[in-house]
């Protein structure tokens, strides 16, 4: 609620009070600056309810790669979640790229993501391979 009236209003939020200056710092670098001085880090979420969009957020506020993979949720949550994140990732200039069945790559403006996974799987030479698991 915080970050809403903050956007709104004008007002000043407890919660983001401690990223302002954070958030000065990162987003009035280009992506190039970006990428050259601050690292980040690669987070795989399963969310399991809509409440947990706010964490997904948060992330990408601090400027952190995020694959959600909505499979754990009812499609009307997992549509309000990439509404939820829509937003966030308009506010930050980022990007939502689906790269799978239900799962989505949100990314700040620090990442570059080239070329795009298609959804396509009717055609020649187009298979399902869900029978592959990959376990270290």
């Amino acid at each position: 609620m915080g970050f809403f009236k903050r956007l709104f209003d004008g007002g000043e939020s407890d919660s983001f009070s401690n990223h302002d200056a954070i958030s000065e710092e990162y987003y009035n670098l280009t992506a190039e600056e970006a990428l050259q001085e601050h690292g980040s880090k690669m987070i795989l979420l399963e969310p399991r309810a809509y409440s947990e969009a706010q964490q997904i957020a948060d992330y990408l506020r601090d400027r952190n790669t995020v694959v959600v993979n909505l499979k754990r949720v009812t499609p009307e949550q997992a549509k309000r979640i990439i509404d939820f994140l829509g937003g966030a990732i308009y506010s930050i200039q980022g990007e939502i790229q689906k790269i799978g069945g239900g799962i989505f790559l949100c990314t700040p403006n620090n990442i570059n993501v080239q070329g795009k996974i298609t959804d396509d799987t009717e055609g020649k030479g187009i298979h399902d391979n869900d029978d592959i698991n990959v376990e270290w």
